[in-house]
């Protein structure tokens, strides 16, 4: 059986995908501190915090994302602002690109997923939006 896959089911399975990775990456950093990043201790206490509060900040924009995957169609604000989060967040990236050199590829992958891909979501998430709204309007849903 070849069933083609619907826009909307695409885009539930990339955003569940792409939001793995700071569900993942911020339990490993609230949990770690910076030795996750192969930093050695000492480091100040400072660090540690600020580093384990921004680890739960990602954990949460990560279970943020997940929260848009059921009816992903109805969610344009909060997927919106869940995007312009994290494309910030890309932006604070790109700061530190160019005052401190390039970091990991671990950050340039997340750099590009960023700047690049989390705009791509945003258009793409409208286009299933606009769909199921013309969809409803002609069924009279």
């Amino acid at each position: 059986m070849n069933e083609k896959i619907s826009g909307k089911t695409a885009l539930q399975i990339v955003v569940a995908v792409l939001a793995a990775t700071p569900v993942l990456v911020g339990l490993e950093g609230i949990l770690s501190g910076p030795k996750f990043l192969h930093e050695t201790a000492p480091w100040p206490v400072d660090l540690d915090s600020h580093f384990r509060f921004l680890s739960g900040f990602f954990l949460a924009i990560g279970l943020a994302w997940y929260s848009c995957i059921p009816r992903i169609e109805a969610k344009t604000e909060r997927f919106r602002l869940l995007a312009a989060c994290t494309f910030t967040g890309g932006l604070a990236r790109l700061v530190s690109l160019f005052l401190s050199g390039a970091p990991s590829l671990g950050h340039l992958a997340g750099l590009c997923v960023e700047l690049l891909a989390v705009p791509a979501l945003v258009w793409w998430q409208g286009r299933v939006a606009n769909k199921a709204a013309w969809s409803g309007r002609l069924t009279g849903a």
